[in-house]
Protein backbone atom coordinates (compact mmCIF):
# COMPACT_ATOMS: atom_id res chain seq x y z
CA UNK A 1 0.00 0.00 0.00
CA UNK A 2 1.17 3.55 -0.79
CA UNK A 3 0.94 4.64 3.51
CA UNK A 4 3.30 1.55 3.95
CA UNK A 5 6.30 3.29 1.39
CA UNK A 6 8.83 5.09 2.96
CA UNK A 7 10.16 8.23 1.29
CA UNK A 8 13.38 10.25 1.29
CA UNK A 9 13.76 13.88 -0.42
CA UNK A 10 16.32 14.53 -3.35
CA UNK A 11 18.60 16.85 -0.62
CA UNK A 12 18.52 13.77 1.30
CA UNK A 13 20.03 11.32 -1.57
CA UNK A 14 22.58 13.87 -2.67
CA UNK A 15 24.28 13.44 0.86
CA UNK A 16 24.98 9.96 -0.18
CA UNK A 17 27.38 10.79 -2.68
CA UNK A 18 30.74 9.47 -1.99
CA UNK A 19 32.78 5.58 -1.78
CA UNK A 20 31.39 3.64 0.98
CA UNK A 21 28.17 5.61 0.60
CA UNK A 22 26.60 5.77 -2.27
CA UNK A 23 23.02 5.33 -3.23
CA UNK A 24 21.03 6.37 -6.83
CA UNK A 25 17.43 6.66 -7.88
CA UNK A 26 16.29 4.16 -10.87
CA UNK A 27 12.90 4.65 -11.36
CA UNK A 28 12.33 6.24 -7.81
CA UNK A 29 13.57 3.29 -6.42
CA UNK A 30 16.67 3.84 -4.14
CA UNK A 31 19.22 1.91 -4.38
CA UNK A 32 22.73 1.47 -2.37
CA UNK A 33 25.48 0.81 -4.32
CA UNK A 34 28.35 1.41 -2.03
CA UNK A 35 29.68 -1.97 -1.89
CA UNK A 36 29.20 -3.10 -5.70
CA UNK A 37 30.51 0.13 -7.10
CA UNK A 38 33.95 -1.96 -6.48
CA UNK A 39 32.65 -4.74 -8.76
CA UNK A 40 30.92 -2.58 -11.35
CA UNK A 41 31.65 -3.43 -15.07
CA UNK A 42 31.89 -0.30 -16.07
CA UNK A 43 34.00 0.53 -13.47
CA UNK A 44 33.58 2.66 -10.17
CA UNK A 45 34.03 5.97 -11.74
CA UNK A 46 30.83 6.31 -13.58
CA UNK A 47 28.74 5.44 -10.35
CA UNK A 48 30.68 8.53 -8.41
CA UNK A 49 30.19 10.96 -11.33
CA UNK A 50 26.33 10.14 -10.59
CA UNK A 51 26.32 9.44 -6.77
CA UNK A 52 23.23 10.75 -4.84
CA UNK A 53 21.23 11.15 -8.08
CA UNK A 54 18.10 9.89 -9.97
CA UNK A 55 20.33 7.93 -12.61
CA UNK A 56 17.67 6.25 -14.19
CA UNK A 57 18.29 7.45 -18.08
CA UNK A 58 21.42 6.92 -17.83
CA UNK A 59 21.02 2.85 -16.57
CA UNK A 60 18.28 2.44 -19.14
CA UNK A 61 20.96 3.65 -21.97
CA UNK A 62 23.82 1.67 -20.67
CA UNK A 63 21.84 -1.56 -19.60
CA UNK A 64 19.90 -4.16 -21.15
CA UNK A 65 16.18 -5.07 -19.71
CA UNK A 66 17.78 -8.36 -18.27
CA UNK A 67 20.08 -6.06 -15.58
CA UNK A 68 16.44 -4.10 -14.19
CA UNK A 69 15.96 -7.82 -12.16
CA UNK A 70 19.15 -7.29 -10.14
CA UNK A 71 18.36 -4.02 -8.97
CA UNK A 72 15.84 -5.29 -5.72
CA UNK A 73 18.78 -6.45 -3.93
CA UNK A 74 20.09 -2.75 -3.44
CA UNK A 75 17.05 -1.58 -2.76
CA UNK A 76 17.44 0.20 0.99
CA UNK A 77 13.47 0.26 1.39
CA UNK A 78 13.07 4.19 -0.05
CA UNK A 79 11.44 5.83 -2.58
CA UNK A 80 12.40 8.98 -3.93
CA UNK A 81 9.47 11.60 -2.93
CA UNK A 82 7.92 13.85 -5.68
CA UNK A 83 9.76 12.01 -8.37
CA UNK A 84 8.78 12.99 -11.92
CA UNK A 85 10.17 12.27 -15.02
CA UNK A 86 10.54 14.86 -17.94
CA UNK A 87 8.86 15.21 -21.09
CA UNK A 88 12.14 14.75 -23.03
CA UNK A 89 12.99 11.18 -21.13
CA UNK A 90 9.37 10.18 -21.62
CA UNK A 91 10.23 10.10 -25.38
CA UNK A 92 13.77 9.24 -24.65
CA UNK A 93 12.89 6.01 -22.96
CA UNK A 94 9.85 5.25 -25.55
CA UNK A 95 12.52 5.62 -28.10
CA UNK A 96 14.37 2.46 -26.37
CA UNK A 97 11.76 0.77 -25.58
CA UNK A 98 10.60 0.61 -29.50
CA UNK A 99 14.26 -0.19 -30.43
CA UNK A 100 14.42 -3.07 -28.15
CA UNK A 101 10.82 -4.02 -29.39
CA UNK A 102 12.07 -4.10 -33.05
CA UNK A 103 15.80 -6.32 -31.54
CA UNK A 104 17.77 -3.34 -33.10
CA UNK A 105 20.00 -4.26 -29.67
CA UNK A 106 20.55 -7.68 -30.77
CA UNK A 107 21.08 -7.45 -34.56
CA UNK A 108 24.09 -6.28 -35.12
CA UNK A 109 24.64 -6.87 -38.80
CA UNK A 110 27.93 -7.89 -40.05
CA UNK A 111 30.16 -4.84 -38.86
CA UNK A 112 32.05 -7.17 -37.11
CA UNK A 113 32.64 -9.91 -39.79
CA UNK A 114 33.70 -7.29 -42.15
CA UNK A 115 35.52 -4.70 -40.25
CA UNK A 116 38.00 -7.46 -38.83
CA UNK A 117 38.15 -9.07 -42.34
CA UNK A 118 39.36 -5.96 -43.68
CA UNK A 119 42.03 -5.96 -40.58
CA UNK A 120 43.01 -9.42 -41.36
CA UNK A 121 43.98 -8.29 -44.99
CA UNK A 122 45.50 -5.08 -44.16
CA UNK A 123 47.64 -6.68 -41.40
CA UNK A 124 48.76 -9.46 -44.19
CA UNK A 125 49.81 -6.81 -46.44
CA UNK A 126 51.78 -4.93 -43.87
CA UNK A 127 53.26 -8.12 -42.99
CA UNK A 128 54.14 -9.62 -46.67
CA UNK A 129 55.65 -5.53 -47.21
CA UNK A 130 57.55 -5.96 -43.95
CA UNK A 131 58.88 -9.17 -43.98
CA UNK A 132 59.29 -9.79 -48.01
CA UNK A 133 60.54 -6.53 -48.91
CA UNK A 134 63.72 -4.10 -48.22
CA UNK A 135 62.08 -1.60 -50.07
CA UNK A 136 62.10 1.61 -47.53
CA UNK A 137 59.01 2.77 -50.04
CA UNK A 138 57.39 -0.87 -49.61
CA UNK A 139 57.76 0.08 -46.10
CA UNK A 140 56.56 2.97 -46.13
CA UNK A 141 53.27 2.43 -47.91
CA UNK A 142 53.09 -0.74 -45.23
CA UNK A 143 53.54 2.00 -42.36
CA UNK A 144 50.27 3.55 -44.38
CA UNK A 145 48.40 0.84 -44.35
CA UNK A 146 49.19 -0.33 -41.04
CA UNK A 147 47.60 2.95 -39.82
CA UNK A 148 44.39 2.39 -41.29
CA UNK A 149 44.48 -1.40 -39.88
CA UNK A 150 44.89 0.66 -36.59
CA UNK A 151 41.63 2.63 -37.00
CA UNK A 152 39.81 -0.11 -38.04
CA UNK A 153 40.98 -2.15 -35.36
CA UNK A 154 40.07 1.02 -33.13
CA UNK A 155 36.55 0.70 -34.02
CA UNK A 156 36.07 -2.60 -33.82
CA UNK A 157 37.50 -2.49 -30.23
CA UNK A 158 35.32 0.43 -29.52
CA UNK A 159 32.12 -1.40 -30.11
CA UNK A 160 32.98 -4.34 -28.74
CA UNK A 161 33.81 -2.16 -25.41
CA UNK A 162 30.32 -1.10 -25.83
CA UNK A 163 27.79 -4.21 -26.65
CA UNK A 164 29.15 -7.78 -27.25
CA UNK A 165 29.99 -8.14 -30.80
CA UNK A 166 30.57 -11.95 -30.84
CA UNK A 167 28.78 -14.97 -29.69
CA UNK A 168 29.87 -14.60 -26.38
CA UNK A 169 31.28 -12.82 -23.45
CA UNK A 170 34.52 -14.55 -23.99
CA UNK A 171 35.06 -14.28 -27.21
CA UNK A 172 34.39 -10.74 -27.13
CA UNK A 173 37.47 -10.17 -24.28
CA UNK A 174 39.51 -11.78 -26.79
CA UNK A 175 38.30 -9.72 -29.65
CA UNK A 176 39.15 -6.73 -27.21
CA UNK A 177 42.55 -8.05 -26.05
CA UNK A 178 43.61 -8.81 -29.62
CA UNK A 179 42.42 -5.36 -31.32
CA UNK A 180 43.44 -3.31 -28.99
CA UNK A 181 45.88 -4.03 -26.83
CA UNK A 182 48.03 -6.64 -29.41
CA UNK A 183 47.11 -4.77 -32.81
CA UNK A 184 46.89 -1.37 -31.72
CA UNK A 185 49.34 -1.18 -28.25
CA UNK A 186 46.30 0.40 -26.31
CA UNK A 187 45.13 -1.02 -23.00
CA UNK A 188 41.16 -2.30 -23.18
CA UNK A 189 41.60 -1.22 -19.57
CA UNK A 190 42.66 1.85 -20.25
CA UNK A 191 39.97 2.46 -22.78
CA UNK A 192 37.15 1.07 -20.44
CA UNK A 193 38.31 3.10 -17.77
CA UNK A 194 38.74 6.63 -19.40
CA UNK A 195 35.90 5.84 -22.10
CA UNK A 196 32.95 5.15 -19.36
CA UNK A 197 33.68 8.62 -17.61
CA UNK A 198 33.54 10.27 -20.62
CA UNK A 199 30.15 8.89 -21.75
CA UNK A 200 28.60 10.13 -18.15
CA UNK A 201 30.07 13.07 -17.82
CA UNK A 202 30.10 13.99 -21.55
CA UNK A 203 32.09 17.72 -22.02
CA UNK A 204 32.69 18.48 -18.24
CA UNK A 205 35.38 20.18 -17.69
CA UNK A 206 36.50 18.46 -14.25
CA UNK A 207 34.87 14.97 -15.09
CA UNK A 208 35.41 14.09 -18.25
CA UNK A 209 39.33 13.02 -18.82
CA UNK A 210 38.79 13.35 -22.58
CA UNK A 211 38.91 17.57 -22.33
CA UNK A 212 41.32 17.56 -19.71
CA UNK A 213 44.48 17.97 -21.77
CA UNK A 214 46.10 20.82 -20.35
CA UNK A 215 48.91 22.15 -20.63
CA UNK A 216 49.36 21.18 -24.30
CA UNK A 217 44.71 21.83 -24.87
CA UNK A 218 42.25 23.83 -23.29
CA UNK A 219 38.67 24.45 -25.34
CA UNK A 220 37.50 26.48 -22.40
CA UNK A 221 38.76 29.31 -20.49
CA UNK A 222 36.92 27.90 -17.59
CA UNK A 223 40.24 25.50 -17.16
CA UNK A 224 42.51 28.70 -17.23
CA UNK A 225 41.13 28.58 -13.11
CA UNK A 226 43.05 25.26 -12.83
CA UNK A 227 40.58 23.14 -11.74
CA UNK A 228 40.42 19.87 -9.75
CA UNK A 229 39.68 16.59 -11.95
CA UNK A 230 38.00 14.45 -10.19
CA UNK A 231 38.70 11.61 -12.34
CA UNK A 232 42.46 12.12 -12.23
CA UNK A 233 42.49 13.15 -8.73
CA UNK A 234 44.73 16.18 -9.37
CA UNK A 235 44.36 19.71 -9.65
CA UNK A 236 45.01 20.57 -13.62
CA UNK A 237 47.78 23.02 -13.55
CA UNK A 238 47.31 26.46 -15.66
CA UNK A 239 50.49 27.57 -15.49
CA UNK A 240 53.19 29.18 -17.63
CA UNK A 241 53.81 26.55 -19.60
CA UNK A 242 50.70 25.58 -20.03
CA UNK A 243 49.72 29.61 -20.91
CA UNK A 244 52.50 29.63 -23.44
CA UNK A 245 51.38 26.07 -25.30
CA UNK A 246 47.94 26.73 -25.25
CA UNK A 247 48.17 30.20 -26.79
CA UNK A 248 49.32 28.99 -30.05
CA UNK A 249 46.85 25.55 -29.62
CA UNK A 250 45.29 26.49 -32.80
CA UNK A 251 48.34 25.97 -34.99
CA UNK A 252 49.98 23.12 -32.79
CA UNK A 253 46.59 21.31 -32.96
CA UNK A 254 47.12 19.11 -36.36
CA UNK A 255 50.90 18.63 -35.67
CA UNK A 256 50.23 17.36 -32.37
CA UNK A 257 47.36 14.89 -33.44
CA UNK A 258 49.94 13.51 -35.93
CA UNK A 259 51.81 11.75 -32.48
CA UNK A 260 48.76 11.85 -30.68
CA UNK A 261 49.02 8.10 -30.35
CA UNK A 262 52.07 8.32 -28.02
CA UNK A 263 50.02 9.94 -25.51
CA UNK A 264 47.68 6.90 -25.34
CA UNK A 265 50.66 4.50 -25.02
CA UNK A 266 52.11 6.60 -22.35
CA UNK A 267 48.42 6.53 -20.42
CA UNK A 268 48.04 2.56 -21.19
CA UNK A 269 51.79 2.01 -19.17
CA UNK A 270 51.12 4.92 -16.45
CA UNK A 271 47.58 2.47 -15.76
CA UNK A 272 48.88 -0.84 -16.22
CA UNK A 273 51.75 -0.59 -13.62
CA UNK A 274 50.29 1.84 -11.46
CA UNK A 275 48.45 0.45 -8.01
CA UNK A 276 45.17 1.42 -9.19
CA UNK A 277 42.42 -1.76 -9.49
CA UNK A 278 43.09 -3.15 -12.79
CA UNK A 279 40.55 -5.96 -14.10
CA UNK A 280 42.61 -8.59 -16.27
CA UNK A 281 46.20 -6.56 -15.47
CA UNK A 282 48.16 -9.62 -17.02
CA UNK A 283 46.57 -9.94 -20.08
CA UNK A 284 46.54 -6.64 -20.89
CA UNK A 285 50.26 -6.43 -20.18
CA UNK A 286 50.76 -9.54 -22.06
CA UNK A 287 48.70 -8.20 -25.30
CA UNK A 288 51.45 -4.92 -24.73
CA UNK A 289 54.49 -6.82 -25.18
CA UNK A 290 52.98 -8.41 -28.08
CA UNK A 291 52.49 -5.27 -29.72
CA UNK A 292 55.91 -3.86 -29.22
CA UNK A 293 57.75 -6.68 -30.14
CA UNK A 294 56.14 -6.83 -33.61
CA UNK A 295 56.26 -3.01 -33.80
CA UNK A 296 60.43 -2.94 -33.52
CA UNK A 297 61.37 -6.26 -34.42
CA UNK A 298 60.39 -7.18 -38.17
CA UNK A 299 62.07 -3.65 -40.15
CA UNK A 300 66.08 -4.09 -40.50
CA UNK A 301 67.35 -0.70 -39.06
CA UNK A 302 66.41 1.99 -36.95
CA UNK A 303 65.72 4.81 -39.12
CA UNK A 304 63.22 2.33 -41.10
CA UNK A 305 61.39 1.52 -38.15
CA UNK A 306 60.90 5.34 -36.86
CA UNK A 307 60.11 6.10 -40.52
CA UNK A 308 57.69 3.28 -40.16
CA UNK A 309 55.92 4.69 -37.14
CA UNK A 310 55.56 7.89 -37.46
CA UNK A 311 54.19 7.38 -41.16
CA UNK A 312 51.90 4.92 -39.47
CA UNK A 313 50.56 8.16 -36.31
CA UNK A 314 50.23 10.37 -39.19
CA UNK A 315 48.00 8.33 -40.94
CA UNK A 316 45.79 7.39 -37.33
CA UNK A 317 45.71 11.27 -36.91
CA UNK A 318 43.01 11.13 -38.70
CA UNK A 319 40.85 9.11 -36.36
CA UNK A 320 42.59 11.41 -33.71
CA UNK A 321 41.06 15.05 -35.33
CA UNK A 322 37.82 13.03 -35.10
CA UNK A 323 37.27 12.05 -31.89
CA UNK A 324 38.06 15.72 -31.23
CA UNK A 325 35.63 17.28 -33.32
CA UNK A 326 33.17 15.67 -32.11
CA UNK A 327 33.69 17.26 -28.44
CA UNK A 328 35.97 20.29 -28.32
CA UNK A 329 33.54 23.17 -29.94
CA UNK A 330 30.22 21.60 -28.38
CA UNK A 331 29.25 23.16 -25.37
CA UNK A 332 30.90 22.52 -21.83
CA UNK A 333 30.05 22.70 -18.18
CA UNK A 334 31.81 22.65 -14.71
CA UNK A 335 30.29 20.35 -12.07
CA UNK A 336 29.63 16.62 -12.14
CA UNK A 337 26.83 15.64 -14.55
CA UNK A 338 23.31 15.63 -13.04
CA UNK A 339 21.17 12.72 -13.56
CA UNK A 340 18.36 13.70 -14.80
CA UNK A 341 18.91 15.97 -17.75
CA UNK A 342 20.88 13.18 -19.30
CA UNK A 343 19.43 13.22 -22.85
CA UNK A 344 20.32 17.58 -22.66
CA UNK A 345 23.55 17.06 -21.60
CA UNK A 346 24.30 14.89 -24.82
CA UNK A 347 23.04 16.82 -27.23
CA UNK A 348 24.84 20.08 -25.71
CA UNK A 349 28.33 17.84 -25.76
CA UNK A 350 28.39 16.41 -29.07
CA UNK A 351 29.04 17.16 -32.65
CA UNK A 352 27.79 14.57 -35.35
CA UNK A 353 29.62 14.53 -38.71
CA UNK A 354 27.62 14.37 -41.58
CA UNK A 355 28.75 11.93 -44.65
CA UNK A 356 27.47 9.67 -47.87
CA UNK A 357 26.53 6.17 -46.27
CA UNK A 358 29.57 4.85 -48.13
CA UNK A 359 32.01 6.62 -45.68
CA UNK A 360 30.55 5.17 -42.60
CA UNK A 361 33.20 2.42 -42.84
CA UNK A 362 35.66 5.22 -42.20
CA UNK A 363 34.29 6.63 -39.63
CA UNK A 364 33.67 3.74 -37.69
CA UNK A 365 29.78 4.69 -36.85
CA UNK A 366 31.33 7.15 -34.90
CA UNK A 367 30.35 10.42 -36.80
CA UNK A 368 26.71 9.62 -35.49
CA UNK A 369 27.94 10.80 -32.03
CA UNK A 370 24.83 12.25 -30.53
CA UNK A 371 22.86 9.15 -31.39
CA UNK A 372 25.99 7.11 -30.02
CA UNK A 373 25.70 8.90 -26.87
CA UNK A 374 22.13 8.58 -26.35
CA UNK A 375 22.39 4.65 -27.40
CA UNK A 376 25.68 3.45 -26.70
CA UNK A 377 24.57 -0.03 -26.86
CA UNK A 378 23.22 -0.01 -30.29
CA UNK A 379 25.33 -1.73 -33.10
CA UNK A 380 26.88 1.02 -35.12
CA UNK A 381 25.08 -0.31 -38.23
CA UNK A 382 21.75 1.20 -36.85
CA UNK A 383 22.55 4.62 -36.38
CA UNK A 384 22.23 6.06 -39.39
CA UNK A 385 18.83 4.88 -39.29
CA UNK A 386 17.96 6.12 -35.95
CA UNK A 387 19.46 9.85 -37.11
CA UNK A 388 16.23 11.18 -38.08
CA UNK A 389 14.25 10.17 -35.53
CA UNK A 390 16.81 11.45 -32.59
CA UNK A 391 16.92 15.01 -34.67
CA UNK A 392 12.86 15.09 -34.70
CA UNK A 393 12.88 14.49 -30.67
CA UNK A 394 15.38 17.22 -30.10
CA UNK A 395 13.49 19.80 -32.63
CA UNK A 396 10.66 18.98 -30.42
CA UNK A 397 12.01 19.66 -27.20
CA UNK A 398 14.40 22.90 -28.63
CA UNK A 399 17.41 21.03 -28.01
CA UNK A 400 20.68 21.32 -30.24
CA UNK A 401 21.23 18.70 -32.99
CA UNK A 402 24.44 19.48 -34.60
CA UNK A 403 25.63 18.23 -37.98
CA UNK A 404 28.16 19.40 -39.56
CA UNK A 405 30.58 18.48 -42.65
CA UNK A 406 33.69 17.22 -41.91
CA UNK A 407 35.41 20.30 -43.11
CA UNK A 408 32.92 22.51 -41.44
CA UNK A 409 33.71 20.20 -37.62
CA UNK A 410 36.91 21.00 -38.60
CA UNK A 411 36.68 25.17 -38.90
CA UNK A 412 34.61 25.08 -35.63
CA UNK A 413 37.16 23.15 -33.52
CA UNK A 414 40.07 25.01 -34.97
CA UNK A 415 37.98 28.51 -34.12
CA UNK A 416 37.28 27.34 -30.85
CA UNK A 417 40.60 26.67 -29.93
CA UNK A 418 41.79 30.12 -31.30
CA UNK A 419 39.06 31.42 -29.01
CA UNK A 420 40.62 30.03 -26.02
CA UNK A 421 44.27 30.64 -26.92
CA UNK A 422 43.45 34.36 -27.47
CA UNK A 423 41.84 34.56 -23.79
CA UNK A 424 44.99 32.50 -22.91
CA UNK A 425 47.13 35.36 -23.82
CA UNK A 426 45.14 38.07 -22.33
CA UNK A 427 46.59 38.18 -18.26
CA UNK A 428 43.42 39.39 -17.19
CA UNK A 429 41.46 36.86 -17.83
CA UNK A 430 44.31 34.00 -17.30
CA UNK A 431 45.04 34.98 -13.76
CA UNK A 432 48.96 33.95 -14.11
CA UNK A 433 51.65 37.07 -14.34
CA UNK A 434 53.50 37.70 -16.91
CA UNK A 435 57.16 36.85 -16.96
CA UNK A 436 60.17 37.13 -19.20
CA UNK A 437 59.61 33.56 -20.55
CA UNK A 438 56.12 35.21 -21.84
CA UNK A 439 57.03 37.80 -23.29
CA UNK A 440 59.82 36.57 -25.21
CA UNK A 441 57.67 33.80 -27.02
CA UNK A 442 54.46 36.44 -27.44
CA UNK A 443 55.99 39.30 -28.31
CA UNK A 444 55.12 38.60 -31.92
CA UNK A 445 52.28 37.14 -31.12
Amino acid sequence: MECDKKYITIQQLEQHNKPGDLWVSINGKVCNVSDWSKYHPGGETPLLNLAGKDVTDAFTAYHPATAWQYLNKFFTGYRLKDYKVSEVSKDYRNLIHEFTKAGMFENKGHTAVFTLTSVAAMFGFVFYGVLCCNSLWVHLCSAMVLGMAWIQSAYIGHDSGHYIVMSGHGWNKLVQLITGNCLTGISIAWWKWTHNAHHIACNSLDCDPDLQHIPVFAVSSWLFNSVTSSFYGRKLEFDYMARILISYQHWTFYPIMCVARVNLYIQTLLLLFSKRKVQDRTLNIMGIIVFWTCLVSWLPNWSHRVMFVLTSFVVTSIQHVQFCLNHFSANVYVSPPNGNDWFEKQTNGTLDISCSPWMDWFFGGLQFQLEHHLFPRLPRCHLRQVAPLVKDLCNKHNLPYKSLSFWEANELTIRTLKMAAMEARDVNNSGVSKNFLWEAVTIHG
